[in-house]
């Protein structure tokens, strides 16, 4: 293995910029142990979800046949990839417990901590 390979993979940990910003790990450091044979294991910092009275609601979205959740992302955040900022809000686990009730009420909101919107 070359030297620059070597130094590579001997790197310090990832930075939390590693992740785009429209992630839900976008900010969330790494720590790192050493494995069995001392090899340096990277793994990200615990994820903290914020308590829902965190998120101002911007609307609330009653769920009819065929929705999913990436596609409300987009139509009412304008990323797809926003999903998780949905089901946070709602105290999801996994996406597809926001949508499989039909008439079911999905809050949309701001990213945590920002004030504004309103029910």
């Amino acid at each position: 293995m070359s030297d620059i390979l070597q130094k590579l993979l001997e790197g310090p940990p990832l930075e939390a910029t590693a992740f785009a910003p429209n992630s839900r790990y976008h900010g969330i450091g790494t720590l790192q142990i050493d494995g069995p044979d001392g090899t340096p294991i990277v793994y990200l910092k615990r994820r903290f979800i914020a308590q829902p009275d965190q998120f101002s609601v911007i609307a609330v979205h009653n769920v009819v046949e065929g929705d999913r959740i990436d596609n409300l992302a987009a139509a009412f955040l304008g990323d797809p990839e926003l999903y998780s900022r949905i089901c946070d809000a709602n105290v999801a686990m996994t996406p597809e417990e926001l949508t499989e009730t039909v008439g079911a009420q999905i809050l949309i909101t701001l990213p945590e901590g920002i004030p504004g919107g309103g029910r």
